[in-house]
């Protein structure tokens, strides 16, 4: 009886999530602009891969490229999976603001559906019609491949590119039924689609090239990559949604002063010292980021994981690695390079700062993952150098300590830091909105990574730097012999 009166809440909340799917179902149907263009994209594609295919099947049959063509069939089947998904855009896109236009979004707020509700219903209703249009268009290429050219995937394939399509028509229609929830037109949805589209286009040129080279089995950390960012955008969806802001938001101006003077009280908290500042402003931007300083972690120790397997995959030639041959070229070098002078040092801590700035770059637009892929870079490349030089004959506890520890002991932990900043950037719209806007809520976050860069991470990096040329290079003689 009490499991009965326990499940009996979630039976209604799923049967009000039933009755607002069925409603959108009903009005997208109903919708020639939905319609149309979603048969013709069904139809016509894989028409169009089809005859794309047999063009290329005769092209390098002339050459005795088969294995060339058959590598491309795939790269096709994603491509007719994936264009019908893109009409889940448009519907994703006038969830709400669509709704707020055509005046039937006050009745919709006034039913007893919640704010999760009321996101996965629109969010379900989006992605079944697309998804549905991607099944058929899916298996009229596939017929239309095997009778022409004799072509099916293998089971693992295909059900990979299944799960490539749904993942990427979850990300893109929750993505773009957050970008509904938050404008004041269709208008402006439409003009931000661009920031949902472009993204994918990317990943799908990446996602070609794994199947062109068959890497099947690296796809499959793709396909877990593509999942988790739609879980993530799911979840934006939830935190940033609150039905009560749809009908008082108002057209929001570009206002570069308050932007600036928002994000100037963010970034000084109200000192007027440095000791103050670091009191007031560094301090809570440093324990804000903290959460994300073990995603940073792991994705660092996954660099190092990366460098071992492809030491032992691409081993150098041991008599590549005989030191001792090389003493003077290493003294010659050291000397070029500026070792041991203040130059040196500051080549070097430019290197790093750049590389930061490039790292907040790609993960302001990347959800942060593309900054943890360049700070995996550099603990990549020192885990590869310390599996070859161990295969050459020095202890790798020994090249740790002379070639790593002496700049490494402050300048990783700065990785560390810089990353889990960029991280929380990448991340911010994951936190709970309290009141404020979006783009308050990105200014608070650049303002965090600013007030880290600048108070911890910068002269963190100009001490590793320091260490590194007059230190470092000493260590390593010493570890050596020399």
């Amino acid at each position: 009886m009490s499991a009965a009166v326990n499940a009996l809440p979630l039976r209604i909340r799923v049967s009000r999530l039933g009755a607002l799917v069925k409603r959108e179902m009903r009005d997208q149907l109903r919708d020639w602009r939905v319609v149309i263009p979603m048969v013709i994209l069904t139809l016509f594609f894989p028409i169009l891969m089809n005859f794309a295919a047999r063009v290329v099947i005769n092209y390098v049959n002339q050459y005795g490229g088969q294995v060339i063509a058959e590598a491309v069939f795939p790269f096709l089947l994603m491509i007719v999976g994936f264009f019908p998904t893109s009409v889940g855009l448009v519907i994703a896109l006038e969830s709400f603001v669509g709704e707020k236009e055509r005046y039937s979004l006050e009745p919709l707020l006034a039913t007893p559906l919640s704010d999760v509700e009321l996101f996965l219903g629109k969010v379900l209703a989006s992605v079944i019609t697309p998804l549905c249009a991607a099944a058929l268009g899916i298996s009229a290429y596939l017929a239309g491949m095997f009778f022409s050219a004799g072509w099916f995937p293998p089971l693992e394939l295909l059900v990979q590119i299944l799960i490539l399509t749904v993942a990427h028509a979850v990300c893109m229609v929750s993505a773009a039924v957050v970008i509904s929830a938050q404008t004041n037109s269709v208008r402006a949805a439409n003009l931000l689609a661009s920031f949902v589209i472009v993204p994918f286009a990317l990943l799908m040129q990446g996602e070609s090239m794994i199947m062109f080279y068959r890497m099947y089995n690296e796809l499959w950390w793709v396909i877990g990559g593509v999942s988790l960012l739609a879980v993530i955008f799911i979840r934006i969806g939830l935190r940033q949604f609150r039905r009560e802001e749809l009908l008082s938001r108002e057209v929001e101006e570009l206002r570069f002063d308050r932007m600036g003077s928002y994000f100037w009280r963010c970034f000084s908290g109200g000192a007027r010292t440095p000791l103050a500042w670091y009191r007031l402003a560094v301090a809570p931007a440093f324990r804000r980021i903290l959460t994300a300083v073990p995603w940073t972690a792991i994705a660092l120790f996954l660099g190092v994981v990366i460098g071992v397997v492809l030491a032992d995959r691409f081993p150098l030639p041991v008599s590549m690695l005989r030191t001792r041959e090389y003493k003077q070229e290493f003294l010659d070098s050291l000397q070029a390079l500026g070792f041991f002078t203040p130059g040196g040092a500051w080549m070097i801590f430019s290197h790093n700062a750049q590389a930061i700035f490039l790292a907040f770059v790609l993960g302001a637009i990347s959800l942060g993952i593309m900054g943890l892929v360049v700070l995996m870079l550099p603990i990549g490349v020192i885990s590869f150098a310390t599996v070859t030089m161990a295969r050459a004959g020095t202890p790798a506890w020994l090249f740790v300590l002379g070639f790593v520890l002496p700049h490494g002991i402050v300048e990783i932990p700065a990785m560390l830091i810089s990353g889990a900043a960029i991280l929380r950037v990448g991340n911010c719209l994951l936190s709970k909105p309290e009141g404020r806007s979006l783009g308050q809520i990105w200014l608070q976050a650049l303002a965090d990574w600013l007030c880290v860069m600048l108070g911890v991470v910068l002269p963190m990096f100009l001490l590793a730097a320091i260490l590194e040329t007059w230190v470092t290079p000493l260590a390593a003689a010493k570890v050596l012999g020399w």
